[in-house]
This record gives C-alpha cells, sequence and structure tokens, in this order.
C-alpha cells in the first residue's frame, strides 16, 4: 500500500492532476509534486507578409489579352476592343505593373512572373505588416512565436532558477536569420508563413525591448512500480514539457539536483514506496520467484543438489546491476534451439543493430525466439507500445528457409520479465530485457539466473502457454479467411515450441494442404537446431499426405522445394533414417509429383540430389 497523499510534500492544487495521473496506470505514484515559477522573455516583432490574390475579370482579361493577341495590345486598343473608357484598362495596367506582372513598355508585355501568376490564377499583393511575439523559453531552450501577447502576472511562488542553474541568455532575436524566423514561426503554428500557398513572410524587425513573463510550471516526481524506477516530470497544466523533464532527469542521475532540496522528498519515503510495490505483483509469478530467491540463498555456493543419491545439476545465482546485461547477452549466445523473453516494454535502447545481429546469427544456426510484450489489458491501454520501426526489424529476421524467425506478439497484462533458452536456463527478475540496456546509471536491479531444472521447466510452461493460446487465436484467424499469410505466424510459433505435430494435424484436419511448403520450412529449421529429430513421426504423417496432392497445384514446386531439402537436411546426420522414410509407396508420390527423377534411386537421390 502506497503512501497517503498527506504523507507526501504535495501542492493542494495538484492534487485532482495527480488523482489522473494515477488512475491513468496502477502502476505509477507521484511521490512529490510542487508548483514554481520561472520566467520567459517576450520580445515584440514587427513580419511583412506577401501573399498572391486570386485576379479580377478586368486583370485576367488583359493579361491574357497581352500574352494570345498577335501584336500586342496597347492600353488604348484594348479599351476600345472592350468598350470601355481608357482611364479603367489603364489604372488596372498601373496595378498589375507595380506588381510586376506587366513590363513598364508598351503595347502590354506579361513579365515571367507575371506569365506564372497568370498559369496559377493569382498576382502578388504588396507586403504589409503584421505584429507577433517570439517567447523565449529557457527551459524548452527554444523560441516560439504567437500572435497574442502574453500578460504579466504577479505569481507568489518559489523561482524554480533558486534551486536549479537555468541559463538565463536572451537571444538576440534581431541577429536571427530570417530563414530561422520563418521556420519557427511555422512550427509555432501560425498561418504566416505557408510557402506552398504563396504567403511568404519576406522580412522581420525588433519593435520594442524585451520583456520578462513568468508562468507557472509543476514539478512531478513519479515512481513506476512496474519499471522499479524514478522520473522527473515538469508540466505547464496536463501538458508534460519533455525536453525539460529530460534535462531534470539527467541532472538528477548525475547528482547534480536533489530531491529533499527540490521537493522535500526524503530517500525514506522513496524506500517505503520501492518496499510497498512488491505487494502488487502477481501472486503467483511472486511466489515462484519467491521460491528462486529462497534457493538463491539456499544454495549460493552450492552448484547441485542430491536428490535420492543422484545428482540433479542446477543452481539459482543472483545477479546484480552490470552482471545482468552480460549475462543476458551470455545466455542468448548459447542458445541452441530456442529463446523465451518476456519484457513489458520493447524500444530500440535495447533492439539495437548489435543486438539485431545477435539475433539473425542465432536464427542462422536454427534457432527460433518468441518475445511477448504488454502490460496493460487492453492494447489500446499501452502507455509505451513497441516503435513501429523497432518491430519491423525484429520480423525481418529471417530463418535461411525465408521465415520469420522472430515471432513478436502483445500478450498484455503481465508485468513478468523473463528470459528462458532451451528449458535449461531461466532469467527472471526487475530487470526489462527489452528495454533497458542496464550498462549505464545502475538501478540497483536483481536478476536470478536458475538452471535448477523443475523450477525453469515450471516457468516454461507458464510463458510457453501464452505463447500457445495466442498462437491458437491467430489460426482460427486464419483458417477464418483462407488466408496463408496469416498462417505462417502460428505455424512458425508451434515449430518453435517443438509442437510441429500440432501444426501438421491442423493442417490435415482443414484439407489445406498449400501449407504443407511453410510446414517444410518449419521443420527444417528444426532439424538445424535439433529441435525436431529426423526420425519423428511427423515426416511420416506429412508423407501420408502427399496423395492428397495434385501435381498441377499452384504450390507444387515449392513442395517440390520442401521435400528435397527436408530429405537432404536428415540425410546429412542420418541417411539411413532418410532412406526409411523414402517407402516404395512414398517414392512412387515422389516420382508422380516430380520431387525426384524417373532416372533416381532413393540411393542416388540421397546422396546427390537431396
Amino acid at each position: 500500500m502506497f503512501l497517503a497523499s498527506s504523507s507526501k510534500p504535495i501542492d493542494d492544487n495538484l492534487k485532482n492532476l495527480i488523482d489522473e495521473i494515477e488512475a491513468h496506470s496502477h502502476s505509477l505514484s507521484v511521490l512529490a509534486a510542487r508548483e514554481f515559477r520561472y520566467s520567459l522573455r517576450q520580445t515584440p516583432i514587427e513580419v511583412s507578409i506577401k501573399e498572391p490574390r486570386q485576379f479580377n475579370v478586368l486583370e485576367e482579361f488583359i493579361i491574357r489579352a497581352a500574352i494570345e493577341f498577335q501584336p500586342p495590345p496597347t492600353e488604348d486598343e484594348l479599351a476600345s476592343v472592350l468598350g470601355l473608357d481608357s482611364v479603367f484598362i489603364k489604372t488596372t495596367t498601373t496595378t498589375l505593373r507595380s506588381l510586376q506582372t506587366l513590363s513598364a513598355t508598351s503595347p502590354l508585355t506579361v513579365t515571367p512572373e507575371g506569365r506564372s501568376f497568370y498559369e496559377k490564377g493569382f498576382v502578388p499583393q504588396p507586403p504589409y505588416p503584421i505584429q507577433i511575439h517570439a517567447i523565449t523559453d529557457p527551459l524548452s531552450d527554444k523560441i516560439t512565436f504567437q500572435s497574442e501577447s502574453l500578460n504579466e502576472t504577479v505569481i507568489n511562488l518559489p523561482d524554480l532558477a533558486d534551486f536549479l542553474t537555468i541559463d538565463q541568455t536572451i537571444a538576440d532575436i534581431a541577429s536571427l536569420p530570417l530563414e530561422e524566423i520563418q521556420k519557427s514561426i511555422q512550427a509555432s503554428g501560425l498561418a504566416l508563413h505557408v510557402p506552398e500557398e504563396g504567403k511568404i513572410v519576406t522580412s522581420y524587425k525588433v519593435v520594442a525591448s524585451n520583456q520578462k513573463i513568468w508562468r507557472k510550471i509543476s514539478l512531478f516526481v513519479i515512481f513506476d512500480a512496474l519499471e522499479d524506477k524514478l522520473s522527473i516530470q515538469i508540466r505547464n497544466g496536463k501538458q508534460i514539457l519533455e525536453s525539460a523533464s529530460n534535462w531534470l532527469e539527467v541532472l538528477h542521475a548525475e547528482g547534480k539536483i536533489s530531491l529533499q532540496a527540490l521537493c522535500e522528498l526524503s530517500s525514506e519515503t522513496i524506500n517505503f514506496e520501492r518496499e510497498a510495490i512488491l505487494k502488487q505483483k502477481n501472486t503467483e509469478i511472486e511466489a515462484r520467484v519467491e521460491n528462486i530467491r529462497q534457493k538463491a540463498l539456499e544454495a549460493a555456493t552450492a552448484t547441485s543438489v542430491k536428490i535420492d543419491n543422484s545428482t540433479v545439476v542446477g543452481e539459482a545465482v543472483q545477479l546484480r546491476n552490470g552482471q545482468i546485461s552480460q549475462a543476458f547477452l551470455e545466455v542468448l549466445n548459447s542458445a541452441k534451439r530456442q529463446v523465451l523473453i518476456y519484457s513489458p516494454w520493447v524500444n530500440q535502447a535495447v533492439v539495437n543493430e548489435k543486438f539485431l545481429t545477435l539475433l539473425q546469427k542465432l536464427a542462422n544456426r536454427g534457432v527460433w525466439i518468441l518475445i511477448g510484450h504488454g502490460i496493460a489489458r487492453q492494447l489500446e491501454d499501452e502507455d509505451k507500445p513497441i516503435p513501429p520501426e523497432v518491430e519491423k526489424k525484429l520480423r525481418a529476421i529471417k530463418t535461411p528457409d525465408g521465415l520469420p524467425c522472430v515471432q513478436i506478439f502483445w500478450l498484455g497484462d503481465s508485468h513478468v520479465k523473463e528470459v528462458i533458452v532451451d528449458r535449461e536456463i531461466h532469467l527472471c527478475g526487475s530487470h526489462n530485457w527489452l528495454s533497458y540496456r542496464g550498462d549505464y546509471l545502475p538501478r540497483g536491479e536483481s536478476v536470478y539466473k536458475v538452471t535448477i531444472p523443475h523450477q525453469v521447466q515450471e516457468a516454461y510452461e507458464f510463458l510457453a502457454n501464452r505463447f500457445q493460446n495466442h498462437a491458437q487465436k491467430l489460426w482460427g484467424n486464419a483458417l477464418e479467411n483462407r488466408d496463408s499469410q496469416l498462417a505462417v505466424e502460428p505455424l512458425c510459433v508451434w515449430g518453435a515450441l517443438g509442437m510441429e505435430d500440432i501444426a501438421l494435424k491442423e493442417i490435415q484436419k482443414n484439407n489445406w494442404f498449400e501449407l504443407l511448403p511453410i510446414w517444410l520450412n518449419v521443420a527444417l529449421q528444426g532439424l538445424r537446431s535439433k529441435n525436431i529429430q529426423a526420425d519423428s513421426e511427423s515426416f511420416k504423417t506429412a508423407l501420408s499426405l502427399l496423395n492428397e496432392v495434385s501435381s498441377e497445384e499452384v504450390f507444387i514446386e515449392l513442395l517440390q522445394q520442401g521435400w528435397r531439402k527436408v530429405i537432404g537436411a536428415i540425410a546429412t546426420h542420418n541417411p539411413q533414417t532418410a532412406l526409411n522414410l523414402l517407402s516404395d509407396e512414398v517414392w512412387g508420390q515422389f516420382l508422380r509429383l516430380n520431387i525426384v527423377q524417373e532416372t533416381d534411386s532413393p540411393n542416388d537421390f540421397i546422396l546427390y540430389r537431396a
């Protein structure tokens, strides 16, 4: 249970906002919240704007006549043609010449700029001035522009500059390049500089000295129970000021600010909160992790335990801070068949090029990788969804046969942080495997590396069951739509979990033989890692389905290639096993479907073609 708000250093005006923050995510607890003031600088400037307008009827006729009549007419000639007093024509041509649309010569001659405007249907207008206000914000280190002036107000709050060193250097607005002013005006959302519409800020000037304006801001110290970390937020009302918040977090990490001085937040309060989160964890998972902790204490120096006079190798070792990331990479590198990961969040801090290269290396040697993520009950409620570019890079990792080797899914509603490799090694604890590298700013995290067989198996069954349930949902969707592309994911998940037989039974039950080439490629990955044995009954079942396949099927070429590769992979290490699979009946099907040639024999096929 967390401390009551009354026990925390929280300003009364912020209590409603705190309720909203904590209600949005059950894992967040605001430890401190305080209001401050800080100063902006406001500088009035005048910008000149040039923008076009549509031609009126007479202007358009005059320019068209100057372009199309041969020879071009004079003003008097055009007035005579239209039956108008020449004064009307000359007044309009004078306006067009002032806008550099017509040349100053006679007869009427259209300038290149005038032709361009005529094609667009617009004519330029003389520049006009508008006064706006440049706002220099030392916290965001940006200059923004707004049309309305900020009002001077008296704010009786502590000055943030009394607690932090804020760079109060005032930018010399007058010395900034016009291009920078134009970009800042666009970024501020003022529709004053819109080049695609012909509206251009052509110049600017400072019209008065800058003015100090006080603004109210709020500082929040937030504890995330699931990430087990503190974060600092600066807000203007409900809006989070990202750059200011990041700057304060860096200062705090470097020990340059004190939360005690800034918002009267003691280390005792923080420690109390950290202890309280243990009571929020999932009971089943916590019981399992607690059991592992106890084993780590009991077997701190032992590497095995004796049961019925036989020795079962295994231990539970506690890892801290920098040891964690090193152990994670070592365990991944050791994988021979399968890697299961659950990490609430996934981001590019961990999933970088080096990590992706490691996963591709695992894929090349036959290792499947299953990744589950998500913490909210509903996908749309995730505060930190996986970045699309990160997910795309993970899904781009392929087996040598072109199947997606990394299967990554939102499973949600879990804060477990676990890695299981080959059903032999289990990593669990407080470390967020795929969102925090752990090689900088140690956070006092701990992880247990477990090799005690029954405990690893218990963890594996829990996580594998989640992936299996998800695969079943994916298969149902693929089946409903009869979409072979949608079927790839569940087939790969079943392959990763060593459930190729289930995948094959589903294909057989639903007469979906178009998927047989995909199943063969799944089996090839299993053969590489020895996750599937060469004498598996699944191969005999798959061969028995050949009599259901016509030689005219659109997928026949893929099926031919698949069986050649599979028999070849089996024959590489177990030639006799491969030969045993090629019974007379099977060989007849291979001939019918052109998997082998009439001139081949089973022995020759295994030796030379497969």
